[in-house]
């Protein structure tokens, strides 16, 4: 990315690399605002491959699968790579196009993708088979020799999770149940949440503690503000007067409009 950086003005170069640090900062956590960002990158150099690879995955983020594709087809056009092929063909799933996914699949730029790739590009195809309702050609499509293999690959968690995610759905618990164990064990990162799989399905109920004791210490703010809040004091009881004779009124003259019939008037 900074060689082709380097072919802009320098102060060009640096708000565009500024724009693009911020997406990948961004990404998994608030992908709006990651997006936000390249669309800004995306004003300033669309002519850079990198920025319109980074367009892509921040549209495709945000599930603007459309535009995502768009924005993977110009940064392909532009570099030849063939590096963009699986994602390019989940977005086709996301347009609902599973078929075009699958047809994807069969092409010869698949043999061109390194190991990383063809498993990537293995999982979007079973997906579109479930997507086609095709459950076990789903499950078929997963067993290869990486879902065999018992050496760990930055691929191995996804790959053994979509097997058991689809064997599970399939209606076949114990084999889902081993192979989510396996995801587990493959997933030093926590990419997947096979953990929480498994607990589902041994019917274990995990409470968050953390989210208890926020509430708990609510409630006892709101408590101690009850308490010091001043409490008004209650109305004494009416002591009642003792009756006292009036004087009879002075009849007021006729001209003369009494007080209380002007304050009223008025």
């Amino acid at each position: 990315m900074r060689q082709e950086l380097q072919s802009l003005p320098k102060g060009l170069a640096e708000d565009v690399a500024r724009n693009l640090v911020m997406v990948a900062n961004l990404i998994d956590e608030d992908p709006e605002r990651a997006y936000e960002y390249s669309r800004v990158a995306l004003r300033l150099a669309s002519r850079v491959a990198a920025v319109r690879e980074a367009a892509g995955f921040a549209a495709y983020a945000t599930q603007k699968y459309s535009e995502a594709l768009a924005e993977f087809r110009a940064a392909r056009r532009m570099t030849g790579s063939v590096e963009l092929w699986p994602v390019m063909a989940d977005c086709e799933r996301g347009l609902g196009r599973p078929e075009k996914a699958l047809a994807m699949a069969g092409e010869p730029e698949v043999q061109k993708l390194d190991k990383a790739g063809q498993v990537e590009m293995r999982l979007v195809a079973a997906g579109a088979r479930r997507d086609m309702d095709q459950l076990d050609a789903a499950i078929v499509t997963l067993q290869s020799p990486e879902l065999a293999s018992n050496s760990v690959q930055p691929w191995t968690a996804r790959l053994r999770y979509a097997y058991a995610d689809a064997l599970l759905a399939a209606g076949r618990e114990d084999e889902a149940r081993e192979w989510f164990a396996k995801a587990l064990e493959a997933d030093k990162d926590g990419t997947t949440d096979a953990s929480d799989r498994l607990a589902e399905m041994d019917g274990v109920e995990f409470v968050d503690v953390m989210d208890d004791e926020h509430d708990h210490a609510a409630e006892n703010e709101d408590e101690d503000e009850d308490a010091a809040e001043p409490t008004a004091p209650a109305p004494s009881s009416p002591v009642e007067q003792p009756a006292v004779e009036q004087a009879p009124a002075e009849e007021p003259d006729a001209e003369q409009e009494p007080d209380a019939d002007r304050k009223a008037a008025e």
